[in-house]
């Protein structure tokens, strides 16, 4: 697959952080992430998953849907659905503005789009260097996350986009308290 459509705000991105050697990443030791923040927190995709980044254009809405389903646009003729993240991992739902970015990925033989604050990187990360996400009490809120990585003194949580979007296996994330 070749490397994501960058449109929009929040996407120019010039340089790789921490980059490992290019052997490394040809030979499967390491990966590329496209980071982004949704507050004040960052996570990362894998790029190959992604297949397009631009700006935020509005939804149309569609009834009897979870929190966290914004609605679809029309994506050069295909129907996309948007999933606002920061409502999925239990938040209030985003008040998107023309700043904030949709991220069209392709998980489980379908292509959705993410809304997140902004694109902050891409990040190559060696595998060794992926930590597991601790164990905690209510393990279904996390376990949508494939593992933790530090880039430069910043803490950057990696999305498993298979179990985040397989409802079967995670169930529904309850909004936070208003």
């Amino acid at each position: 697959m070749s490397r994501p459509t960058l449109r929009g705000p929040g996407t120019d991105m010039q340089n790789v952080q921490g980059t490992p050697p290019p052997a490394a990443i040809a030979s499967g030791e390491a990966r590329q992430f496209i980071s982004f923040t949704i507050g004040a927190e960052e996570y990362g995709v894998d790029i190959m998953a992604i297949r397009e980044i631009k700006g935020w254009t509005a939804t149309t809405e569609l009834p009897n849907t979870p929190a966290h389903v914004r609605g679809v646009i029309n994506l050069r003729g295909s129907i996309v659905p948007i999933f606002d993240l920061r409502a999925r991992f239990g938040g209030k739902p985003t008040e998107p503005t023309p700043r904030h970015v949709v991220i069209v990925v392709s998980v489980l033989k379908r292509v959705v789009g993410l809304l997140v604050d902004a694109v902050a990187d891409i990040i190559a990360v060696a595998d060794s260097d992926i930590q597991p996400v601790p164990e905690l009490e209510q393990r279904n809120e996390t376990a949508f996350l494939a593992g933790l990585v530090t880039v430069e003194g910043r803490m950057v949580a990696l999305l498993d986009l298979e179990y985040l979007f397989d409802l079967d296996a995670v169930g529904e994330i309850q909004p936070a308290p208003a």
